[in-house]
């Protein structure tokens, strides 16, 4: 069983879990995330007032590219195409609890709006955080260390994941310029859970520093999470375990997904890991807080003037 998760995870950073998890994304968070999103924009944007200290989401660029300077010393660039940018809406949920300087940030839509949705989706978030938690004990065992290895170096206390409802509007361009639902990219932390609606789109490149990029569908399974892995875990292994690229193409028709990122605590540090490194192959990355880590990664994709 070890050897077999260790085979697919290191291929292409993407693994299907079911059993244990089967329950949690059956939790109904797809069906929660279109009750939101058919609501009107006056409605969606109703929530408490934004804390005055906590920036407003900026744009990415319109260009994409994708860079690899901050997991080794290779820096791979794509700014071949042109693009409108990425072609959805989202709401993001973070830590239930107070972990950052900022104090608690969640602003969730009025009761009266959306009668339950907040119980339901706090219960989601903590389902899908468990079984996040069982699924990190997993890597541990194949990465030959304790079960509770990343709960004892802090990546765990408290944890800090975010949990993001994505809407995709499916429709196809008419222009010159290229249209994506997601553009390629590598998720930054430990794990993503993601769940979908079953409509199709997402699509994995299992060879992502090889040109040109062979891109291959995910196919949904009823009842099963989606995991993939992200850039601090590939820092962690010393590449052993690669992140996925991964992007989402438009198909014509709406699409719906939930997807939990798991991120260690930001004071965690983040260095190679002593099975994954020998005299043979030296670690690739010096230590770093992964606050500083998922800063300095949000300052790449938005840009620090933006």
């Amino acid at each position: 069983m070890r050897k077999k998760g260790y085979d697919e995870i290191s291929v292409g950073g993407k693994v299907t879990r079911q059993g244990n998890v089967q329950t949690c994304s059956n939790c109904g968070d797809i069906t929660h995330n279109k009750r939101r999103c058919k609501k009107p924009l006056s409605q969606k944007s109703r929530s408490a007032e934004r804390p005055k200290n906590v920036e407003r989401p900026r744009k990415r660029t319109k260009v994409m590219s994708f860079q690899t300077s901050y997991a080794g010393p290779i820096t791979l660039t794509f700014p071949t195409f042109k693009s409108a940018g990425d072609s959805k809406e989202s709401f993001y949920i973070g830590p239930l609890e107070d972990i950052t300087s900022h104090g608690y940030l969640n602003q969730w839509p009025p009761e009266e709006v959306l009668p339950s949705w907040r119980s339901t989706m706090e219960d989601y978030y903590k389902q899908v955080l468990s079984a996040g938690e069982r699924l990190i004990s997993l890597i541990a065992l194949a990465l030959d260390l304790e079960e509770n290895f990343f709960h004892d170096v802090g990546a765990f206390n408290p944890p800090n994941g975010f949990l993001r409802l994505l809407h995709y509007p499916g429709e196809l361009s008419s222009s010159n310029e290229e249209i994506y639902g997601a553009s390629a990219h590598s998720d930054y932390g430990m794990i993503t859970l993601l769940a979908t609606d079953g409509v199709g789109g997402l699509q994995v490149c299992k060879e992502k520093l090889k040109k040109p990029h062979v891109w291959e569908d995910v196919q949904h399974i009823s009842g099963a999470f989606i995991v993939n892995i992200g850039d601090m875990m590939e820092r962690w292994t010393n590449c052993l375990f690669r992140s996925t690229l991964h992007r989402v193409m438009p198909r014509g028709q709406e699409r719906y997904s939930a997807a939990f990122f798991l991120d260690p605590n930001p004071d965690c540090v983040v260095e190679c890991l002593k099975s994954c490194c020998s005299e043979s192959t030296p670690p690739r990355f010096p230590p770093i807080r992964s606050g500083e880590y998922l800063n300095e990664r949000f300052k790449l994709t938005y840009g620090a003037g933006n």
